[in-house]
C-alpha cells in the first residue's frame, strides 16, 4: 500500500523482480514466474475483501471481484480500482 492507502500499481517489488530475474529459468518461465507471484497478491486481496481464505475463494467471488473493480474503474477512474490497468 502507499502512503495514501491505495495498493501500489507495482504487483512485483524491486526486492521479488531482482529474485525473479536472477533465477536459473528461461524468459518465459520468468514470466510466468512474474505472473504467478503477481496473482498471488491480487488473490489475496480479493479474499481479505471477502474475509475468506485464499484456497475458500469461489469462481464466482473471483469473477465478481473483478466485474466490481473493472466497474469502479469505469466510472470513478483508474485511481479508484484496485488494478490500474
Amino acid at each position: 500500500m502507499s502512503a495514501q492507502g491505495q495498493p501500489s500499481t507495482q504487483f512485483l517489488t524491486f526486492e521479488e523482480a531482482l529474485k525473479v530475474d536472477a533465477a536459473l529459468l528461461s524468459t518465459e518461465e520468468k514470466f510466468l514466474a512474474r505472473l504467478t507471484i503477481s496473482s498471488l497478491k491480487v488473490l489475496k486481496h480479493i479474499a481479505q475483501e471477502y474475509g475468506v481464505a485464499i484456497e475458500d475463494l469461489t469462481l464466482e467471488q473471483a469473477i465478481a471481484w473483478f466485474e466490481k473493480d473493472a466497474k469502479l474503474k469505469r466510472e470513478q477512474g483508474v485511481d479508484a480500482a484496485f488494478l490500474k490497468w
